[in-house]
């Protein structure tokens, strides 16, 4: 996904919490926990959360339409080649503007996952010499915006960097020694045929660091130009290939595999010509993740939620402030949140 303003050694417990005998190293607040109730009624409350991106440094008139559960706070990278943390490279891990927006998202009882990467700038892991100092940067990020939850959004040339991947799986494992309520969720893209094989490999190598993945978040988003479908049919068909890989790596079931994925959308015109996510693929989407019992679903972003204005300022960019399609603003949030 873009950054903001720019066009086991054995198995590792996946999805722990949902599957019976793994240790509790995760966060029992996770969206991947299913809600259960002593007398079933016929209508049951979803499990599938809503959880958007937001930039971690400007807010949006529509960061809390559709009452989101978690806020998923972009991005966390590196300052330069150096091994320190900053909100989009651009703002300390310690500013108090930043302080102040991760409170006002969090008064209505959400909580925040901490992003880190990103498709623009240097990752931390490409950036830290250690498995230890790149573990305390993650940590000071979490710590600065007081989450337990943290997201890995791994694409581009990063995916493909096999030191970085391994140096990552690594920093992970020591945090999660370090904190036993850390959750930990990886963001990567997805084409109709499932996952590549570089998003294959790095699931792999958090098992064999033996890493707790709560969820693998994908990217429904910027297929290439040989397709040219129906982007909701895309999403689902991306989805149901994942899902098969993901039993495989994890070695889980079925079910847990569907409560341990999550979907990530990017609304309106997508960085690929062509490709036009609407209102309708954002319902179905939904639809979907719903009957599947997906954790949560998500979309690139709150400040794009929203028609882009007419006229001749120049101040609005389909890809960075408004999603390009006809729309009231936040409608993409409440198609996403609807149950």
């Amino acid at each position: 996904m873009r950054r903001f303003l720019r066009p086991a050694a054995g198995l590792s417990c996946l999805f722990a919490l949902a599957t019976a005998g793994c240790s509790a190293n995760t966060d029992t607040t996770s969206e991947a926990t299913p809600t259960q109730s002593a007398e079933p009624s016929e209508e049951t409350a979803s499990t599938t959360s809503y959880a958007p991106y937001v930039s971690a440094t400007e807010a949006s008139a529509n960061d809390s339409a559709g009452s989101p559960t978690t806020y998923n706070l972009a991005f966390v990278i590196a300052d330069g080649s150096s091994c320190t943390p900053m909100w989009n490279g651009t703002k300390a891990i310690g500013n108090s503007a930043v302080a102040s927006r991760i409170s006002q998202l969090k008064a209505d009882g959400a909580s925040v996952r901490v992003s880190f990467g990103g498709a623009s700038g240097t990752e931390l892991a490409e950036a830290c010499g250690s498995a230890s100092a790149l573990a305390a940067a993650y940590g000071a990020a979490l710590d600065a915006a007081g989450s337990t939850q943290a997201d890995f959004d791994v694409e581009g040339d990063t995916l493909t960097d096999s030191d970085s991947v391994e140096l990552r799986s690594e920093a992970i494992a020591l945090l999660q020694k370090e904190r036993s309520d850390l959750t930990v969720s990886f963001t990567l893209p997805v084409m109709p045929s499932g996952l590549d094989d570089d998003s294959v490999a790095l699931l792999e190598a958090a098992n064999n660091s033996a890493v707790q993945v709560s969820t693998v978040n994908l990217m429904t988003m910027n297929y290439g130009e040989s397709y040219d479908g129906d982007m909701g049919d895309y999403a689902v068909t991306a989805a149901t290939a994942a899902h098969t890989q993901l039993m495989d790596v994890f070695g889980t079931s079925d079910d847990v595999a569907w409560k341990g994925m999550a979907l990530t959308s990017m609304i309106g015109t997508n960085d690929v010509d062509g490709e036009t996510f609407t209102l309708s693929d954002a319902a179905q989407v939904r639809a979907f993740a719903e009957e599947k019992e997906v954790a949560w679903v998500s979309m690139w972003s709150t400040f794009r939620d929203q028609e882009c204005e007419e006229g001749e300022s120049g101040e609005d960019d389909a890809l960075t402030n408004c999603s390009g399609v006809e729309q009231s603003s936040g409608a993409f949030a409440e198609a996403f949140a609807e149950n």
